[in-house]
């Protein structure tokens, strides 16, 4: 038998599902329904003439069929979010291997023009001094 829980929980593709079985139920039908499962098969035992047994059983079919599309939507969800953490991995790593390249092409400079590199470095702290002296004198 259909719970409650499940019910509730996809009452408006259920809803829509009962409409279109049982014609003859009306919207305030189902807003007299307040989640009582089994008023919702009386009421519609009531107004259709239909047997309790095959109320239950298609309640019990339409919320597994809901409850398995959500499955499916679920699995889609996770397989998407896989799929975007494996393209952060990858460009995490393309983005290491050219910082790599740049600090080993960086090194290979300096190696083979130390004097350049010390002045190009005394150079850029002389700039970055002034930068801030300036910014801390307008303060």
């Amino acid at each position: 038998m259909v719970n409650e829980q499940t019910l509730q929980g996809h009452w408006n593709e259920i809803k829509g599902k009962l409409r279109e079985k049982w014609g003859q139920l009306s919207g305030d039908d189902f807003d007299r329904f307040s989640g009582d499962v089994d008023k919702l098969v009386g009421l519609i035992q009531r107004k259709t003439g239909a047997a309790r047994s095959s109320i239950e059983d298609y309640l019990e079919e339409i919320s597994e069929e809901g409850a398995s599309a959500v499955s499916r939507a679920a699995s889609r969800v996770r397989k998407g979010v896989q799929h975007a953490a494996a393209a952060v991995q990858e460009t995490s790593e393309d983005a290491m291997d050219y910082v790599r390249e740049g600090y080993d092409d960086a090194q290979e400079m300096v190696r083979q023009r130390p004097s350049e590199s010390v002045m190009v470095c005394f150079g850029v702290g002389l700039v970055a001094g002034l930068l801030v002296g300036l910014l801390v004198r307008k303060n």
